[in-house]
């Protein structure tokens, strides 16, 4: 009895040894946040041509975007240049102020002449190319009269996209303190722009479809500023995703890196394969042993890319003219006709995960429950939403979900005043026996 007594306390206090050894082996489930094994502080993944967000991580937290600021200056600059307020062979006189930063060459610059000048578009090229900061600063100057000036148009831009949590301090992304005491007035000495990634990602978003233009520059591997002159100065891009540099990727065509030592080493980058483009954030990348480096920026943005078109395709959720069985009509008062039919009219095609194409479920939302007629046809009366019953949804970057607009299938005309008179007198009946009826029963109870 003792010997049994023995082995069954050993083996009570072997229970939580072999429960702790279970768990162990059991693989942790892991969430959309942490799946891609991604070594950043932020990242975030859209499609291009809709702003679906296909995979964010910690993308709502504000934090430092280098160079990855000159998308706004570039921004401000296409605008400008659509607009007429300023020309691609407008130029520039050198000030004070670009001429001693653009003196550093431990920072991006291509230097500029104290007395020199230089078009618009070579600035631009030394911008998007080199990320050249006293050039950034040029086309600041240029715009606005002054980079304090800018900063307004900058914020003025940041508000009218939409985008949330970010503070500009400057044009081109650098510290404060890199600027030489000539930082915009009301600015901190050591301040620097921040952003969330949500918010890079819908900056380029925007970028690329106001401005696509922008990529035929983006893309350039390599290209001598002023070249033929004893100025000439070879800049090579930054991006070395782009073909025929180190970190090649398929497709890869823009936009803008940034490092700093407050930023670490970041990237929005875009790729396009087929008709599928991609945009991809990721901020302050490090490596496995916590090091920040260019290689582990663009293995992050490798990997964002590899999932999104790895694991992505676009699929047809509804096809035109979709009708809800549960509601094929919705009532019309003061009609010809008692209904109208109603359908979803364009197709709805979006960048789902293929595992999970089939998880996604049409709700109807009706803007009233009842229209007045003088109706039209392919008039709006609601939307159909689509979310999906398993896996996780993002949404979009402009903050809607998938939605498409339900439209009346036929036209309603408004009856005649005898009609009228006799739909009114119908109405009258009705609703005196309904209330006849319903006060008997309640006599009845």
């Amino acid at each position: 009895m003792k010997k049994v007594k023995k082995q069954t306390v050993l083996s009570i206090a072997l229970i939580p040894i072999l429960i702790l050894s279970m768990l162990a082996m059991t693989p942790a489930k892991t969430n959309a946040a942490t799946d891609l094994g991604l070594t950043v502080d932020a990242a975030i993944l859209i499609d291009a041509d809709t702003g679906k967000i296909l995979y964010e991580q910690n993308a709502e937290t504000a934090l430092g975007i280098a160079s990855m600021t000159k998308m706004m200056t570039e921004y401000l600059l296409l605008d400008a240049i659509k607009e007429g307020s300023i020309s691609w062979d407008q130029e520039y006189n050198v000030t004070e102020y670009t001429y001693k930063v653009s003196q550093n060459r431990l920072l991006s610059n291509v230097p500029l002449r104290a007395d020199g000048t230089y078009t618009i578009k070579e600035l631009y090229e030394a911008m998007a190319i080199y990320s050249a900061n006293a050039a950034t600063i040029a086309i600041a100057e240029t715009i606005a009269g002054t980079e304090k000036e800018f900063l307004k148009l900058m914020d003025k831009k940041a508000e009218e996209l939409g985008l949330e949590n970010y503070k500009f301090v400057n044009a081109t992304g650098l510290n404060n303190a890199d600027l030489q005491g000539m930082h915009p007035e009301g600015t901190g000495e050591k301040d620097e722009n921040v952003m969330p990634a949500r918010s890079v990602a819908k900056l380029a978003y925007n970028l690329l479809k106001d401005h696509p233009e922008m990529l035929e520059t983006a893309k350039i591997p390599k290209k001598v500023f002023r070249e033929g002159t004893s100025d000439a100065i070879s800049m090579s891009n930054w991006n070395f995703m782009l073909p025929g540099l180190v970190y090649e990727y398929e497709g890869v065509d823009g936009l803008k890196t940034g490092t700093t030592d407050f930023a670490g080493h970041t990237f929005t980058g875009t790729a396009k394969r087929g008709d599928t483009r991609l945009i991809a954030v990721v901020m302050k990348a490090v490596d496995s042993n916590g090091v920040g480096s260019y290689k582990a920026r663009f293995d992050a943005t490798a990997k964002l890319f590899d999932y999104g078109f790895g694991q992505f395709s676009k699929v047809e959720l509804l096809p035109g003219n979709y009708v809800f069985e549960e509601q094929k009509s919705i009532p019309v008062i003061k009609g010809k006709e008692d209904s109208v039919k109603i359908a979803v009219k364009e197709p709805v095609s979006v960048m789902v995960k293929t595992s999970e194409k089939d998880s996604y479920v049409p709700t109807l939302t009706l803007d009233k429950k009842e229209i007045e007629a003088g109706i039209e046809k392919d008039q709006v009366v609601g939307q159909a939403v689509l979310a999906p019953t398993e896996g996780v949804d993002f949404g979009y970057i402009d903050g809607n979900g998938i939605v498409a607009d339900v439209v009346t299938t036929e036209p309603v005309e408004r009856a005649g005043k005898i009609s009228l008179m006799f739909q009114g007198i119908g109405s009258f009946f009705g609703n005196l026996w309904d209330g006849v009826f319903g006060f008997a029963g309640n006599l009845i109870k």
